[in-house]
């Protein structure tokens, strides 16, 4: 299973002072000196914490895969066929969420979204769609021609009560399996943390794990690179 490390919080930190500290492009040379697998970078609208700067010395430094997180604007698209990440992951976006809040709503554009994903794939980039871990939405999804899908795995992370819990998993798991048997590459995020990682990883249909604040928050604790090397050890046991 592969670990995507998401560095945009490193940014988030260094924005609420408006400094240089921390550098989110160190962050993702020293995660992927410990071992993951790709980075991961979400470039809002508003620039809340990652900047255009930012993007563009990680495209020159990453040597891995660059995922590149953003919504399926024009701006966006133009940013993407500028950079040239290896892949595009497409996200909902409302300028007063604090994080991304749940999947595409897919069926309600999927024109839009099959012109996004043709526009980048002609370009040499794989789209990715993070969505809902519903069967209906996977079904959705394969109609845009997009290549991945990660399962937004926030209702399986902030489930607190055991029954609940395994609920969000088993409807995680059918979505994966749906995903695999039409073709996907299946990524799963969103609310991953070190307590709750190994049953999401358990699921063989899943290829990816994209985690991003749990390890920048240990980070804070311990260093990257062991906050990297203990998320990868509970992800392979």
């Amino acid at each position: 299973m592969k670990l995507g490390v998401n560095i945009d919080h490193t940014a988030t930190l260094r924005q609420a002072r408006g400094g240089v500290d921390p550098d989110p492009v160190a962050a993702a040379i020293l995660a992927t000196l410990a071992g993951a697998d790709s980075v991961v970078c979400h470039l809002r609208e508003d620039r809340r914490h990652l900047q255009d700067r930012d993007l563009h010395i990680l495209r020159q430094v990453v040597h891995t895969r660059l995922n590149l997180e953003m919504a399926a604007t024009q701006e966006m698209l133009e940013v993407a066929l500028m950079i040239k990440p290896e892949v595009v992951t497409l996200v909902p976006e409302r300028r007063e969420e604090r994080t991304t809040e749940g999947g595409l709503d897919v069926s309600s554009q999927i024109g839009k979204l099959k012109d996004a994903v043709e526009t980048l794939n002609a370009s040499g980039i794989e789209v990715s769609l993070f969505i809902n871990p519903k069967i209906s939405v996977v079904r959705e999804a394969a109609k845009t021609g997009a290549q991945a899908v990660e399962l937004h795995t926030g209702f399986y992370a902030d489930t607190r009560d055991e029954a609940g819990r395994d609920s969000a998993r088993e409807d995680v798991r059918s979505a994966a399996i749906a995903a695999t048997k039409l073709g996907f590459f299946v990524a799963a995020g969103h609310g991953l943390n070190y307590h709750n990682v190994a049953s999401i990883a358990a699921i063989p249909e899943i290829q990816e794990l994209n985690i991003g604040h749990s390890i920048i928050a240990r980070a804070v604790m311990v260093g990257l690179p062991k906050a990297v090397e203990e998320m990868r050890y509970l992800m392979e046991r």
